[in-house]
């Protein structure tokens, strides 16, 4: 029996040789899809094998410029992963310039600018950005500018939820707790060092103090949202950053207005259960309602504050939370939802919102504002 299946196989075997020579093409048609099979695989292994740092890379080096576009009024994470995607642009012969709609506050996000000697170009339209090849930093949607929904990203590196995508590169991370630590992670997969290193690829103290303060920031001082990349992140900045600098970004000068804003915000507070409103009345520096209600909500008893201020004929509100049952940013949206020219959103933790005191004035009385906004914490509404 097996003499006679060895056989088989040899006369099929001899068949298959004899139809070969006979036909020489299919000789040279197997020769080809081998070798392109063996090619085409080596290609996707280096392609699917390559980082999202080197992808990001790749992609930077086909423009010869691009505008690192931050949300409105950055914070330290936006403007440090912006310092470092366009660290990454110049390596590849790109040059790129960062760029931002509204303005840099809060006195912590203009400490980063000054200390870091930072260069920020601000925008108030499409027609303002440098380029259109827009790589968006810490958001993945563009807005908070004139025609910001006709622009259509190159790229996009966020740890937002969201459904933004780049034409070129995107990395959208939800599960992070900075952007800044994505950044990182693209610079020590690429084999920056953060001692000196003559081919350029070094972190530099200013951008590695950039990116560690952005890291601490976001998850105020790796408690909030945090995850091991951000540890490994810093474990890796740590020895390139300032300790000094970061001391100054942290602790920056408080100007009057701010003290005396909090101090308002704490004799004007209206406490509800564990949630806590405070109506401040005028005021010209909006940083100081987010200073007053970080500072409100650390309250003993006190789960949720929101402050809310006047400024050139419009009503701002800031809002923090502590309290797992209350999403401050789609708080403030309930509570804004009946009037006319208001906004608001955010995160779980934090959010802000804004209405044009006429349409405020609509809404009803101070007081009706504010029952509103214990009705939107405590989930009523």
């Amino acid at each position: 029996m097996e003499r006679q299946a060895v056989g088989e196989a040899a006369a099929v075997s001899q068949r298959a040789l004899d139809a070969l020579v006979q036909r020489p093409e299919l000789v040279l048609l197997i020769v080809f899809l081998v070798a392109a099979a063996f090619l085409g695989g080596r290609v996707l292994r280096r392609y699917f094998g390559r980082t999202a740092g080197d992808r990001l890379a790749a992609a930077l080096a086909e423009r010869d410029r691009v505008a690192v576009l931050m949300h409105p009024n950055p914070d330290p994470d936006a403007m440090a992963s912006a310092m470092g995607v366009a660290a990454i642009a110049e390596t590849v012969g790109t040059s790129a310039v960062i760029q931002h709609p509204g303005r840099i506050r809060h006195s912590e996000n203009r400490a980063f600018e000054t200390v870091l000697e930072c260069e920020f170009d601000r925008i108030d339209r499409m027609a303002e950005l440098e380029t259109e090849a827009v790589v968006l930093v810490d958001h993945n949607e563009p807005r908070g500018f004139e025609g910001a929904e006709y622009v259509h990203p190159y790229a996009v590196v966020d740890h937002h939820p969201g459904n933004g995508e780049g034409l070129a590169f995107t990395d959208i991370r939800p599960n992070r707790g900075a952007c800044a630590s994505i950044v990182a992670e693209y610079l020590q997969d690429r084999g920056w060092s953060v001692h000196h290193d003559d081919d350029g690829r070094t972190v530099t103290p200013r951008l590695a103090t950039g990116l560690l303060y952005g890291i601490q920031s976001d998850t105020t001082a790796f408690t909030r949202g945090c995850t091991s990349a951000e540890f490994d992140a810093a474990a890796y900045l740590f020895p390139a950053a300032d300790a000094d600098s970061l001391d100054r970004i942290a602790n920056p000068q408080v100007d009057g207005e701010t003290l005396e804003v909090k101090a308002r915000a704490i004799n004007h507070r209206r406490i509800d259960g564990s949630f806590l409103v405070s109506r401040v009345g005028e005021l010209s520096n909006l940083d100081a309602l987010a200073t007053a209600a970080e500072e409100l909500v650390r309250l003993e008893g006190v789960s949720a504050a929101v402050v809310l201020g006047e400024h050139e004929g419009t009503l701002h509100f800031s809002g923090r939370s502590r309290d797992d049952r209350v999403h401050m940013g789609k708080a403030l949206q309930k509570a804004l939802e009946p009037l006319s020219e208001a906004s608001a959103g955010g995160h779980a933790r934090m959010g802000g919102g804004q209405a044009s005191l006429p349409a405020a004035t609509d809404g009803g009385t101070p007081e009706d504002i504010e029952s509103r906004l214990f009705d939107a914490m405590s989930g009523t509404i």
